[in-house]
């Protein structure tokens, strides 16, 4: 079942939102309350503010100052200190404790990970670093991800291969291969559940959906994050593909996220691009969660 709602992705990465065009997030901001609303419309389902990446406070400074924090019931932080933040993983606790200190909101952690781009046991003690650190800081730790995303798909990033290793790193991020077969980190990881949930994004039509089910039956997972993309709403059959996703997760607790603008409703035709309309964004939102929640 839902048990939350998570507006939109790391919308101070510009990989997730395009603040060239959106330099004070104003337009951010406009989108994440009508939204917010338009989903308390719907349901008492608590509404998160998308995951910041990186862990920056100015921003939710920012998002408080315009209001924002008003629509919302939770923030959440992303963090990956072995990977692309210019931090150590000790860190975590002040870091988290940072975003903390500004708003009376839960603060949730909906992505955490650790790449094995260098070497699986750089994972393995980043699983059991985080689990210890962070379980019991924040009311929700999702770690990032169940799968090594495919090398066939691209990234979800603006730049690709001109990032180096960075955009490299994104395709190593899982605890299974894009085979499906295990990695080092995988064993441990049932010693932290259900305390420690999984972020796992699902493509359309996604080959991976039933597998990663029996997967997360296995490890005791009980706290799924994924999301359902504005973009892909308007793919045919979008609505079906939604309907088998979301009925295949049914047995998790399931944080839905929101996000990616279709190419011909941003301000650019790019899924990072700030809608033409907030109002639209808002409607998908509240259509989504009246049909799954």
């Amino acid at each position: 079942m839902i048990e939350a709602v998570k507006l939109w992705n790391e919308p101070n990465n510009m990989s997730h939102w395009d603040f060239e065009i959106d330099p004070e997030w104003q337009a951010f901001a406009a989108l994440a309350k009508l939204a917010g609303d338009a989903v308390r419309t719907e349901s008492p389902l608590p509404r998160v503010l998308g995951g910041i990446s990186p862990i920056d406070a100015k921003f939710i400074t920012n998002m408080k100052d315009q209001g924002v924090l008003d629509h919302v019931d939770a923030v959440a932080v992303h963090g990956f200190p072995l990977d692309w933040n210019h931090w150590q993983i000790h860190e975590w606790p002040d870091r988290l404790a940072e975003i903390q200190a500004l708003t009376d909101l839960p603060v949730w952690v909906t992505e955490v990970g650790v790449s094995t781009f260098g070497a699986e046991e750089v994972q393995e003690f980043g699983l059991r670093r985080t689990a210890e650190l962070l379980i019991g800081r924040a009311p929700r730790v999702h770690w990032y991800s169940l799968y090594d995303l495919p090398r066939a798909w691209p990234a979800t990033t603006r730049h690709r291969e001109a990032e180096g290793s960075s955009y490299y790193r994104h395709f190593y991020m899982g605890l299974l291969r894009e085979d499906g077969t295990p990695k080092l980190a995988l064993r441990h990881f049932a010693d932290y559940t259900p305390e420690l949930g999984i972020c796992q994004w699902f493509h359309f039509e996604d080959h991976r959906l039933d597998d990663a089910v029996r997967w997360l039956r296995e490890l005791g997972v009980k706290k799924l994050r994924t999301g359902l993309s504005w973009a892909d709403s308007f793919r045919p059959g979008a609505d079906a593909w939604f309907d088998r996703q979301m009925k295949a997760l049914d047995e998790f607790d399931v944080t839905i996220t929101y996000c990616f603008t279709p190419e011909h409703c941003g301000i650019r035709p790019h899924h990072t691009s700030p809608p033409k309309c907030a109002g639209e964004f808002a409607d998908f939102c509240a259509r989504m969660t009246r049909r799954y929640a």
